[in-house]
């Protein structure tokens, strides 16, 4: 049996999330029956991010096994003449034999888009939250900071959600303008249900004057979820890289 690694892009508006459903579509089911027609055989993909309903991804990594003899570089167009065009193989490559795309991850990047301009763009529609009222990025910058690092992350995991741990290490969180766009990036070496969406939410609160900067230490030390900003729409949300080395931060 072969290991293969996959990275995938996907636009997340119509689907139930990463994870196979019952009763809905998802990503993992397309790909799964994807490979089916290519291979003759019934496997799971499993991915390293289990997005959720809404949620978009550019570099989504996944593995399978496969008895097939077809060669790795084969599969992307070959996956690709069966998958639906809102998702598409970016790449495929052997990958060791015990790899796991989400037990190897050692941290994933997500990304955050805002489009903060008076009126809505129609462009943007299920691809950036709208948001029409002036931000200080100044202050959010201010909040974010007080988030880097390794914390307990109670106040920002969604309810009735029940991880092993919320202790996450964010390694950046980073806040920055390109032009109407308000841009987040989050990478930490975990992270909990809906807490990307929960942290701009608060940040949201910040940049709109509703709470301030220091507030966010109190909102981390309460472990109360329901003292964070609000889950902000999935649409904007995008998982943009997942990484299998240690994490080292940029110039």
């Amino acid at each position: 049996m072969r290991t293969l690694k996959l990275v995938i892009a996907y636009d997340g508006t119509r689907y139930a999330g990463w994870q196979r459903q019952p009763n809905a579509p998802s990503i993992q089911e397309e790909l799964e029956k994807a490979v089916e027609r290519v291979t003759g055989e019934a496997v799971r993909v499993v991915g390293a991010g289990r997005t959720d309903a809404g949620v978009h991804a550019l570099a989504q990594v996944a593995h399978f096994r496969t008895s097939s003899a077809l060669p790795a570089d084969r599969f992307v167009g070959a996956l690709n003449h069966y998958l639906p065009p809102d998702i598409a193989v970016r790449c495929a490559q052997e990958a060791p034999e015990a790899f796991h795309a989400r037990r190897d991850a050692r941290w994933r990047a997500y990304r955050y888009l805002i489009w903060n301009r008076p009126g809505r763009n129609p462009l943007l529609l299920n691809r950036a939250l709208f948001w029409e009222g002036p931000l200080d990025l100044g202050a959010m910058h201010a909040a974010a900071s007080h988030l880097v690092g390794r914390h307990d992350f109670a106040s920002f995991c969604a309810t009735g959600s029940h991880p092993r741990t919320t202790l996450c290490t964010l390694y950046r969180l980073e806040i920055r303008q390109r032009g109407p766009l308000v841009v987040v990036e989050a990478v930490a070496d975990r992270f909990l249900r809906h807490m990307v969406r929960m942290v701009v939410g608060t940040l949201l609160e910040v940049g709109s004057g509703k709470r301030s900067p220091e507030s966010v230490q109190e909102l981390l030390a309460a472990r109360n979820s329901q003292l964070a900003g609000p889950v902000v729409e999935a649409g904007g949300l995008y998982l943009v890289r997942v990484g299998y080395t240690e994490f080292r931060a940029g110039p």
